[in-house]
């Protein structure tokens, strides 16, 4: 088996500048470290209880199958802030029949990233 002591989400985008600003300033990630020098140093960001790094560059965007996953206290007020810092709101907040709260926006290479409620009455909220 092996153990996993930590792990990240590591993206590699087509312009680093232009992500750092998305996830530091529009989405308003914390720094969790960075690292080296120039344009393509690397920047981690709390992810709740993981971490994405945006570092290096790539010459294509990432696959277009790669998702993100963000669960917020409020998905309405995300959809408002985020509106607010010019983030593309691919859909707004909308109950979906699994019970979850869910909006959709696109980081700056058109990575979709599901900003998720779970509601108070959710089965995710129960514990046995």
């Amino acid at each position: 088996m092996v153990h996993v002591l930590s792990s990240r989400i590591l993206l590699r985008p087509t312009d680093p500048d232009r992500s750092r600003a998305f996830y530091g300033d529009t989405l308003g990630l914390p720094v969790y470290r960075e690292f080296g020098t120039g344009p393509e140093r690397g920047t981690v960001y709390f992810l709740g209880g993981g971490f994405l790094e945006v570092s290096g560059r790539a010459d294509e965007p990432p696959a277009p199958g790669l998702r993100l996953w963000l669960q917020v206290a409020d998905a309405a007020a995300a959809y408002e802030e985020l509106h607010g810092r010019g983030a593309e709101v691919l859909r707004p907040p909308v109950r979906e029949p699994w019970g979850l709260i869910e909006m959709w926006i696109a980081d700056p290479d058109g990575v979709r990233i599901a900003v998720v409620e779970v509601p108070a009455d959710h089965p995710l909220r129960f514990r046995p």
